[in-house]
């Protein structure tokens, strides 16, 4: 069963197994102990240190290693706001950040810290220049900035380097967070802290790297021990960190092969699902994108629906969306861009997946797709098309035109954005659709069909129940 799903977690490395199953029977004693057994452990942790930092790009005395990639954000964040609480209290992010900075950055505001959120473009991405206007017109003292080196969802590789530079211009340190990221190379740039999670690359689950640069201003929270300098406390999983540091090595060192080949298997999927299933967006950064990850959002369609029937199919992968059994809001990374959320598939290729694989998964995904819409009662092509913009129309001088209201109260996406396809046809040009809803993926959806369609979104306005969204039709 071909599993598409590398960047919620990547399958272990062979390298990773073997070095956990040789670890397991000479890494076991306590490295902080002075006899044979204990020193035997301290030699292994410390080669592990060593090659971490080798491939991070950081001195081994400037790396921990943590329970997980999650805890390493949190410490990373939480050390260096209370290192420079002199400065201020003020946290920069990006709008796309993996959700445990923004849990972080949630914590610090409960604090009483404030936050500043970065916008990005359609693509994903943070411009250096509205980073720097972030840093440079913040009304209080920035204590960190955090961003992302690629992002989980969409791929696109953020330009961390700049943002390095206008951060140490502002006398900002920058945390980057490198989880999805760092098993396909250094992240480059004057960064001050640096985040990461071995699963992610194909290491053992449980290991997180926390890198902190010298001259960072960090204060680790108490209580604190001896272990990890202090800075991670408990018991190390040697085992688990040496396979973690092996691991690494190792796809770090094939990377530039497999990334070449898994980006064309890539480049296959972004041409071609355009090609073969009908109203689909695929969203993030064409280019500057990492070379396994691919994401697409299909109209009309229920994503959990979608993810079951492709799990059927014996294809594994994740999805954004609103209508999901997870959540009932849409991806905040999804959300921030302003792309359409329903029917999203997430494809994140693992190393060694096959052509073969990559084709089949082609071939099947067009019947799924017309399944579920079919269940749905969504539109046909030929219905669909009667609301296409051919080019546009005069815009009304009044609000006089005819309006016709959908109630979609109670319904889920992607059922609101449904009933506005079907009757879009039925009001004239210039006529209006409002569309009422409860549900809160509306507020992007239907803006993003108007996109896609070629519609005008008006607007939204607060109704007695929810919120009234408006579509004009254009000719």
């Amino acid at each position: 069963m071909p599993y598409f799903d590398a960047a919620s977690s990547a399958p272990l490395h062979p390298v990773a197994r073997q070095a956990l199953l040789a670890a397991l029977d000479e890494g076991w004693a306590d490295p902080a102990r002075l006899y044979r057994e204990g020193r035997r452990a301290r030699l292994l942790l410390d080669a592990a240190r060593e090659a971490a930092a080798e491939a991070v790009g950081c001195r081994p005395d400037e790396l921990v290693f943590t329970p997980s990639g999650t805890r390493a954000v949190h410490d990373g964040i939480a050390g260096a706001l209370a290192g420079r609480r002199r400065t201020g209290r003020r946290l920069i992010v990006s709008a796309v950040e993996h959700s445990s900075v923004l849990h972080a950055a949630d914590a610090h505001e409960a604090d009483g810290g404030t936050v500043t959120e970065v916008p990005v473009d359609r693509t994903g991405r943070v411009a250096p220049d509205t980073y720097a206007a972030a840093l440079r017109e913040a009304p209080d003292g920035v204590a960190l900035a955090c961003l992302q080196s690629a992002n989980h969802e969409v791929g696109t590789v953020q330009p961390t380097a700049e943002v390095a530079e206008e951060c140490a211009a502002a006398d900002v340190p920058l945390l980057v967070d490198a989880a999805q990221s760092l098993g396909w190379g250094r992240t480059e740039g004057n960064w001050s802290l640096l985040t990461a999670s071995a699963h992610k690359w194909g290491g053992p689950a449980g290991v997180g790297l926390l890198a902190v640069r010298k001259g960072v201003r960090f204060r680790t929270a108490p209580p604190a021990d001896e272990r990890e300098s202090g800075r991670s406390p408990g018991f190390e999983n040697l085992p688990a960190i040496v396979a973690a540091a092996a691991s690494l090595r190792a796809v770090q060192a094939e990377a530039t092969t497999e990334a070449e080949r898994l980006r064309g298997l890539v480049d296959r999927i972004r041409a071609r699902v355009p090609e073969l299933v009908p109203e689909v967006e695929v969203v993030g950064d064409p280019e500057r994108r990492l070379p396994h990850l691919v994401t697409f959002s299909c109209l009309y369609v229920d994503g959990e629906a979608l993810l079951h029937e492709l799990d059927r199919a014996e294809f594994s992968v994740s999805s954004g969306s609103s209508c999901t059994s997870s959540t009932l809001t849409p991806s905040h990374v999804l959300r921030a861009m302003g792309v359409l959320s329903e029917g999203n598939v997430r494809v994140s290729l693992p190393r060694g997946t096959a052509g073969a694989d990559v084709d089949r998964f082609l071939e099947v995904l067009p019947g799924v797709v017309a399944r579920v819409r079919d269940r749905l009662g969504a539109p046909r092509r030929a219905e669909a098309a009667a609301g296409r913009d051919r080019g546009p129309g005069p815009e009304p001088e009044s609000e006089s035109e005819p309006e016709l209201v959908v109630d979609s109260l109670g319904k889920r996406c992607p059922i609101p954005v449904i009933e506005l396809a079907k009757v879009i046809g039925e009001v004239p040009v210039g006529g209006v659709v409002t569309v009422l809803s409860d549900d809160e993926a509306a507020r992007l959806d239907i803006p993003a069909w108007c996109e896609m369609r070629g519609q005008t979104y008006v607007g939204e306005r607060a109704a007695e129940r929810g919120v009234a969204y408006r579509v004009r039709r254009r000719a």
